[in-house]
């Protein structure tokens, strides 16, 4: 018996022993060694292309609770400054912002920076530069800073594909929760399109990665290190993370940031009309098929759309040639194309696909139909008026149930709450 034991031993010893090296590298390569190894290259990456942004002397709302940041778990930032006049500013909003030139520019969320009269990043090795430039738009939640960043060599991020990402890929996000700089967690795209009452324009990332207050307007990165959003909500009952976050996709994102690093606001162009999303109960009443595209229900008078012939009830198949099912996709494909360009629009029409032509207006006045050469001269950029009410359009906001939606980072004692739905504006 105990010689058969040890025989037993010493066959498995040296069937184990026989194992080639390269054989054991490749299964650390492909198990749960991988994974780590992947977290911690990407991270790597990324890291120094993330930094802090305090914001100082913004003004509180009587309604809600005054802003003033707590002192802080880790390494203290000062919590006043002098302002020109030699007064002092107290510091009042707390994010994350991300690199995306060595020059100088850096992208973060408006909710962070606005109304502030100084804002000052915060690098990972201490220093700390001045934004002698800011621009934020509300609407979709962004915001740029010129940083003087006088002989700073700053490491800028490599932008990724927001666009490519699927359900269940990894992401990392990095930011200051709770002031805590350079802070990584992981989790998966949960969800993609969603929107919230908060960000007026544009569509969302959803993940489980770890958001918390201070988190806002840093990084949501692939595995590859790459940039592919910039953290801004949470939905929360608490004011902190419950396992529900939102990102601005970077596709979105650094098109807002263009237009605001060139022009100091975001131009969008407009159709002039009104959406709803062909769900199950509007397609029954109509006798249409459910997702075939895009319902007109009011076109605005005198609008780009009605002198280009859309008419209510039409269904909007197409918009320059892409493919459209929702409110939302519509609203991004339209309002970045240029002001006053002539764009191809397929609809379904009693039974008949119609092509049209549509030269679009500015979403400001939809009415205001430019010569597309004049646009063109002035370079225009552009936005997607059209509007999909809350009433008739679809549910385009289901995603954020019975959760209160956070801001994931401008007052770190308490993120401000509301409901969290999409109102499915385009």
């Amino acid at each position: 018996m105990i010689l058969r034991t040890l025989c037993c031993l010493t066959v498995a010893f040296v069937s184990f022993a026989a194992i080639p090296p390269a054989v054991l590298a490749d299964e650390a390569l492909t198990g749960p060694k991988a994974l780590s190894r992947a977290f911690r290259d990407a991270a790597r990456q990324a890291t120094p292309s993330v930094v802090t942004v305090v914001a100082y002397g913004q003004v509180d709302d009587p309604d809600e609770t005054p802003r003033l940041l707590a002192p802080s778990p880790a390494e203290p930032m000062p919590r006043t400054r002098p302002d020109g006049d030699g007064e002092s500013l107290r510091a009042t909003g707390l994010g994350s912002g991300v690199v995306l030139s060595a020059d100088g520019t850096v992208v973060t969320n408006n909710h962070v920076i606005a109304g502030a009269d100084k804002v000052i990043v915060r690098l990972q090795d201490g220093r700390e530069l001045t934004a002698g430039e800011v621009h934020g738009d509300s609407d979709n939640d962004i915001a740029t800073l010129r940083l003087e960043v006088g002989d700073v060599e700053l490491q800028a991020i490599e932008l990724g594909d927001s666009d490519a990402l699927e359900i269940g890929d990894w992401v990392l996000a990095i930011g200051s929760p709770f002031r805590l700089e350079a802070t990584v967690s992981a989790g998966i795209i949960s969800a993609k399109g969603r929107t919230l009452d908060r960000i007026r324009r544009g569509s969302l990332l959803q993940t489980d990665a770890a958001i918390n207050p201070g988190n806002s307007g840093g990084a949501l990165i692939d595995l590859d290190g790459r940039l592919v959003g910039i953290n801004t909500a949470i939905a929360t009952r608490n004011g902190s993370y419950q396992g529900i976050g939102f990102a601005i996709p970077i596709a979105q994102a650094r098109w807002v940031a263009d237009e605001l690093l060139h022009h100091g606001r975001v131009r969008r162009a407009a159709l002039g009309i009104r959406l709803a999303e062909l769900n199950a109960s509007v397609a029954a009443r109509l006798d249409l098929p459910v997702g075939l595209g895009v319902l007109v229900y009011q076109v605005i008078k005198d609008s780009a759309a009605e002198k280009g012939g859309i008419q209510p009830l039409d269904v909007i198949l197409e918009f320059a040639g892409t493919r459209v099912r929702e409110p939302i996709e519509l609203q991004n494909a339209v309002e970045r194309m240029p002001i006053g360009s002539t764009q191809q629009v397929k609809v379904y029409r009693k039974g008949e696909e119609v092509e049209l032509e549509i030269v679009l207006a500015p979403l400001d006045d939809p009415t205001q139909v430019p010569a597309e050469e004049q646009e063109a001269e002035d370079g225009g950029d552009a936005e997607a008026g059209e509007e999909a009410e809350a009433g008739e359009e679809a549910e385009a906001g289901e995603e954020a149930e019975a959760g209160e939606e956070a801001e994931a980072g401008e007052d770190e004692g308490a993120a401000d709450q509301g409901q969290a739905s999409g109102d499915g504006r385009s």
